[in-house]
């Protein structure tokens, strides 16, 4: 699994880049918060995918 990711990066880290712009664009586009939620919801998987958490989290 992990040369799977160490092999891929750079495709998944594109993969991953493109879904959240996607999400960023439809949520921006449409004037329902249920979208927003998505959105906000998948930048926090990708966060703690990244392990981004606790101190390493960038400020609002």
């Amino acid at each position: 699994m992990i040369e799977f990711i160490i092999d891929n990066g750079d495709t998944l880290l594109a993969a991953a880049s493109g879904v959240i712009a996607a999400a960023s664009a439809i949520a921006a586009l449409t004037p329902t918060p249920v979208d927003d939620g998505i959105v906000r919801l998948l930048r926090r998987v990708v966060e703690v995918l990244a392990l981004n958490v606790g101190n390493a989290r960038r400020g609002p």
